[in-house]
């Protein structure tokens, strides 16, 4: 779907938006309505649910697609800077468009480059670091930045800030993968950061953009930081802390993983796991840079 019409482009938005329809589901659909997005949001009930894998809860979500209001839904957003990412346009990051279980559509704050996602690294790790793990992460994002890496994290306080604020401070691309709307930044401490990320590289998101952050679209939301990066790097991690999320989806994804020999129980269980240790004096030099 390199571009297609506007119409289009909405009903394809419409469908991503519907909170149990994913990338396999509009498949079953598009299969079943000989890839007529018309016929699809056309149906009855008792039709989309002859669809591989649709019940009556997603028919029911289909059935109450209105697209007048969210073409003026998307028209607001178009006014104030926020860019949709359809799957399989051009605008869409690359690395996304061949994963399974990858967002259909993504909000953006700015469209970055097509070369920006082939030196993408992800910087990941606890919301209470320790003093090493901080100088670590932003020593590392400030040398991947000068390096001409663009440093992917999740806007979260600890190490993902670092991440976010070393790159910046080196004059490199950062890109933020909210578990929020673009218009409702998680966490709100993090706002000045945010700003600072708009001008210098781009706020992503699959959320509506003015949903705010739940526990399960921040644990979503780490299956596409490690989708758009080369490799992942989980800089410190207790086992049970939310980077480690990150890290079970770059295996899942064959993505190589990094990590520090740091006491922290998740770097243990990393290391354990087969992660690669990076030297804290030239981590760039086992790094896919």
């Amino acid at each position: 779907m390199k571009k297609v019409d506007v119409e289009s482009q909405l009903q394809w938005l419409a469908l991503s938006l519907s909170p149990n329809i994913g990338a396999a589901t509009l498949n079953n659909l598009l299969n079943y309505f000989d890839q007529d997005l018309d016929a699809v949001l056309a149906a009855p009930a008792h039709e989309l649910m002859r669809a591989r894998g649709v019940g009556a809860k997603i028919a029911s979500e289909i059935s109450a697609i209105d697209l007048d209001r969210l073409a003026h839904e998307w028209a607001s957003w178009r006014a104030s800077g926020i860019n949709v990412m359809l799957r399989g346009e051009d605008a869409y990051p690359a690395p996304l468009n061949n994963t399974s279980d990858l967002p259909l559509a993504l909000f953006a704050s700015r469209l970055l480059p097509p070369e920006t996602w082939s030196k993408a690294l992800a910087i990941v790790g606890t919301r209470d670091p320790s003093q090493e793990a901080r100088y670590i992460t932003l020593q590392l994002a400030m040398r991947l930045a000068r390096a001409g890496c663009a440093v992917v994290s999740g806007l979260a306080l600890g190490i993902d800030a670092a991440a976010h604020s070393g790159a910046l401070t080196a004059d490199g691309v950062t890109v933020a993968v909210l578990g929020s709307g673009i218009r409702k930044i998680y966490p709100e401490a993090n706002q000045p950061l945010a700003a600072r990320i708009r001008e210098k590289g781009a706020l992503l998101s699959e959320t509506h953009p003015c949903f705010s952050a739940n526990a399960q679209r921040l644990v979503a939301r780490n299956r596409i930081i490690s989708g758009l990066s080369r490799a992942v790097i989980i800089v410190e991690s207790q086992v049970e802390g939310g980077a480690m999320h990150t890290a079970r989806f770059a295996r899942e994804q064959g993505k190589p993983r990094f990590t520090f020999d740091l006491p922290a129980s998740g770097n243990q269980r990393l290391i354990a796991e087969g992660a690669a240790v990076l030297r804290r004096d030239d981590p760039l030099r086992d790094l896919p840079v």
